[in-house]
């Protein structure tokens, strides 16, 4: 149930992006702006309402709270297909992460609480797999929306069927009891100061939060202008945009996720080193940049150029959920929400936030120069930043042992 929730919130966190070119047509918008609203407006909201939010988690009945997420975030994308310029359309996105910050840490909280450690990275990465699969269900949707109806119209779609999800999950889904995986039930509320002090002692964490931001500043970058790349460099219809692109990047990246959290569990535990969980992202990190070169720089049909966008999408898939299953390693049980939304916090605002700004306003920078070929290079920039992110996973590999040794009890 966790991870149809989190599909749902990809659906509606991300079905801006296939409906890009058509919000930039109707309402005179330019790439920045539209980079704007699929990201800041979203990200600075969630990222920085996922820390009260996440107190009350770590002390309250995390079902309720995803439900109540949901039913807000449903709402208000819902309220986005009736906006009448940028400014109505940025607060109803920040309404919708609003909602959606309430949703990640309390799942990953519940979750961690049922699955012990050497299991977690696999059962993290399983819920992750909303990620792809709400992508995957945006982009089709979207595009066949958008194609057979408008814009508008696919907004309240995807939008109104959350709220009946938000009273299923709430009457079906029960509250795990805290510590269940490490049969411990004796452990206090954790203030917020005292979670910061923990997460700001650990060396690796301030390396995984970073990687894992500029990790998302390509992912979500590239896949926010990609739809709008296929249509202008290779004039694709939407509604192909939205089955071939969400099929590759839906598909792929749900194998991806999966995988990282499988591969990482395996080698983790077979070679007895959790610094397994961060080479398995460091090296799919690396690995994902000739095949982003090679389809911006090389492919020449956009067929092909949607469909081969499969294998970036796997290997950039892998690495959210052993980042999140070693930031839980490092705190305390009570602490895991408030962790999660810390992560989320600096991931968000530069990944969520600033990627997809910045490859607007790069492609907005080359277009006097290479018209509608600007979307091309500001995208083949925004493939170099992969190399600092693996910087920042080699570092972290470096202290993980001893930060997750000095876990409290």
């Amino acid at each position: 149930m966790l991870t149809i929730v989190y599909v749902f919130n990809f659906v509606d966190r991300q079905i801006i992006n296939i409906l890009g070119q058509s919000i930039i047509s109707d309402l005179g918008l330019s790439d920045g702006q539209f980079g704007a609203l699929s990201g800041i407006a979203f990200a600075a909201i969630y990222s920085t309402m996922g820390i009260p939010i996440a107190l009350w988690a770590d002390v309250g009945v995390r079902r309720n709270i995803v439900a109540i997420s949901l039913t807000v975030w449903s709402a208000m994308t819902a309220l986005c297909g009736s906006a009448q310029g940028f400014w109505q359309l940025f607060l109803f996105r920040a309404g919708v992460g609003l909602g959606e910050a309430g949703a990640s840490p309390s799942s990953h909280s519940m979750i961690s609480d049922i699955f012990p450690a050497n299991k977690r990275s696999t059962a993290l990465s399983i819920y992750s797999l909303g990620v792809y699969g709400g992508s995957l269900i945006g982009l089709v949707a979207g595009g066949y929306l958008a194609s057979a109806f408008s814009w508008r119209v696919a907004f309240v779609v995807v939008g109104l069927p959350g709220i009946l999800l938000a009273i299923i999950l709430r009457l079906v889904v029960h509250e795990p009891p805290r510590g269940m995986a490490e049969a411990r039930a004796d452990v206090s509320p954790s203030s917020f100061t005292t979670v910061i002090g923990v997460l700001r002692s650990r060396k690796s964490f301030r390396h995984i939060s970073l990687a894992c931001a500029l990790h998302a500043f390509v992912t979500y970058g590239l896949g926010s202008f990609m739809p709008i790349f296929l249509i202008r460099v290779h004039e694709m219809p939407i509604q192909q945009i939205g089955l071939l692109f969400g099929i590759s990047a839906g598909f792929g990246g749900m194998l991806g996720t999966y995988a990282g959290g499988y591969f990482s569990d395996l080698l983790a535990n077979r070679y007895d080193d959790m610094r397994w969980h961060i080479r398995v992202p460091l090296i799919s990190t690396l690995a994902a940049i000739p095949f982003y070169w090679f389809i911006l720089i090389f492919v020449d049909t956009g067929s092909v150029a949607a469909l081969s966008w499969i294998v970036p999408a796997i290997v950039g898939g892998m690495y959210l959920g052993p980042c999140i299953s070693m930031t839980h390693g490092m705190v305390g049980l009570r602490m895991r929400a408030m962790a999660s939304a810390v992560l989320f916090l600096v991931l968000n605002l530069i990944g969520l936030g600033i990627g997809p700004w910045a490859t607007g306003l790069l492609s907005d920078f080359f277009r006097p120069e290479f018209g509608n070929e600007s979307i091309r290079y500001a995208l083949v920039c925004m493939a170099f930043v992969n190399v600092w992110c693996a910087g920042h996973y080699y570092m972290a590999s470096r202290t993980l042992r001893e930060d997750l040794a000095a876990a409290p009890a």
